[in-house]
């Protein structure tokens, strides 16, 4: 086997090559002409060219900030000397739309079909709180059908269709503004509410909150919703009289809902949450393009991906409204920019405070960077349209919707607006979980992956390590999306993550 090579160049044109190893001082470079002048750990960058103070850096062939003092070759380019800076960003409308080739006849997966046609990958059913103060009371529901590990009790055992019962919780629905944040909330829940993946849901207030049941079942359309059973604590006369309904219910209802059978539907049925964290140097190399190639798939077999967390698409963005089909579309893009300049300046920030310890200790210096890998995993296909938080997402092919960068809260909003599976990428090493909607990870690098194989489901890697293409890689991320929406459990949903990350955004002030 030829001795793999210690560096990785993405582009002709960057002043920086990301090593693959621990490169130490003194170590020549090949093909570069340069000497590694310090320690360059793993996934950092190496200048293979000198940098004037103030002078653009490019990774990718795009500028991922500005030297903020000189740089010689071979130094390491990293928070001690890699800024920001400023510079200006050519948005070129709709250049760069194509036709997407579609797969006649798609692909297909083992999928529930919902009397009303939607199609669903899981089978649970859900105990959604208007309020933080009907928490514990939710839990209680949720937690008389949970199986004791040290019994090995199941309540469910007789109902091997029904994936569980699971109470969904958040910290806000009330000491709120009523306007856009209580909306946002309202969306979010309803979102759920109506999610194929629910089988029948209860929504449990406790009656004084600011998100009055009424108001929300009348504002999202949920009056009337079968297998929906709406109640507050102090309606229904404390806490062990809900609870009891509230297990009474579940019981109607579960007969029904294992009823179901999976059956063969086709891939554009398939909506996907896109989704990085704990991302590294090596994210925009092998986990996210291949994620890209596999979300390419997806499209082409006439599905859904939805790329997000917009902090993280700062700086990219110019790239996308490239691929828009219309100069409306890529316009929404850029003011969610400018929406979020602004939003991080009002609260005392700044976009490039995104990257974290982790990502930083990966070898990502800039949000600029982060983005730049980050958008790969939306692909090559046309952007078809921009969704607010939790908006229902309707369109087929690729589609944007605005989030934080924050994982748990991006990941709500997308699968309130429809996403039935979710993909993760992760270099440092996430153990995210979602209900409903099961959640693959992929890890960008072999080491990681060896380490915390009990919590990763792919390993991208193998790209980094010669072993298959961007390509090949995607086309085995899109055959274990369709294992997984035909019911194949997850690493996350063997150790049961899901509940606790249900993480609606809260905007506004807590009063």
């Amino acid at each position: 086997m030829p001795t793999p090579p210690l560096t990785i160049r993405l582009h002709p044109e960057d002043g920086v090559v990301i090593a693959r190893a621990d490169l130490l001082p003194g170590t020549p470079i090949p093909g570069e002409g340069v000497i590694a002048a310090t320690r360059i750990p793993p996934g950092h960058k190496i200048a293979v060219r000198a940098h004037a103070e103030g002078e653009p850096v490019r990774r990718y062939g795009q500028i991922i900030g500005v030297a903020t003092r000189p740089i010689a070759p071979g130094e390491h380019v990293h928070t001690h000397n890699l800024g920001m800076g400023e510079h200006s960003r050519d948005y070129a409308f709709c250049a760069e739309t194509k036709p997407t080739l579609h797969v006649d006849p798609p692909a297909s997966f083992q999928g529930i079909i919902r009397p009303d046609g939607r199609v669903a990958t899981r089978n649970y059913i859900g105990v959604l709180t208007t309020v933080n103060c009907s928490a514990t009371v939710a839990q209680y529901v949720a937690d008389a059908f949970r199986r004791n590990p040290f019994t090995n009790h199941d309540p469910l055992a007789d109902h091997p269709n029904v994936d569980g019962v699971v109470a969904l919780t958040h910290k806000t629905g009330c000491g709120m503004s009523d306007l856009e944040p209580l909306r946002l909330l309202r969306r979010t829940l309803a979102g759920y509410a109506t999610h194929p993946n629910f089988a029948a849901i209860i929504v449990l207030g406790l009656g004084c909150e600011v998100n009055q049941i009424p108001g929300l079942m009348e504002a999202e359309g949920l009056d009337g919703k079968s297998r929906v059973l709406a109640m507050t604590i102090q309606s229904a006369g404390g806490t062990a009289k809900t609870v009891a309904r509230g297990v009474e219910f579940v019981r109607e209802v579960l007969a029904e809902a294992n009823a179901v059978r999976r059956t063969a539907v086709p891939a554009s049925h398939l909506c996907v949450a896109l989704q990085c964290g704990g991302s590294d140097g090596y994210s925009g190399i092998t986990a996210n393009p291949a994620l890209g190639a596999a979300s390419d798939l997806v499209v082409r077999h006439g599905g859904t991906v939805i790329l997000s967390e917009t902090p993280e698409t700062y700086g990219a963005e110019h790239l996308l409204t490239r691929r828009a089909v219309s100069e409306e579309v890529g316009r929404k893009l850029v003011e969610l920019m400018a929406w979020w300049e602004d939003y991080t300046r009002r609260n005392g920030g700044e976009l490039d405070d995104n990257p974290s310890p982790g990502n930083k200790a990966g070898g990502l210096t800039t949000i600029l960077e982060k983005s730049l890998g980050a958008m790969a995993k939306a692909g090559t296909t046309n952007l078809v349209e921009v969704y607010r938080y939790a908006e229902k997402v309707t369109a087929k092919g690729f589609v944007f919707m605005d989030t934080p960068g924050y994982d748990p809260v991006s990941i709500t909003g997308q699968v309130a607006g429809g996403a039935n599976l979710v993909c993760f990428t992760t270099g440092r090493g996430s153990v995210y979980g979602c209900k409903p909607a099961p959640s693959l990870k992929l890890a960008t690098n072999t080491s990681m992956y060896r380490r915390m194989e009990d919590d990763m489901d792919i390993n991208c890697g193998t790209v980094l390590d010669g072993d298959e293409s961007v390509a090949e890689c995607g086309e085995r991320i899109f055959r274990e999306m369709l294992a997984v929406a035909s019911g194949k459990r997850t690493k996350s949903e063997q150790w049961g993550f899901g509940s606790e990350e249900f993480a609606p955004w809260v905007q506004g002030a807590t009063m």
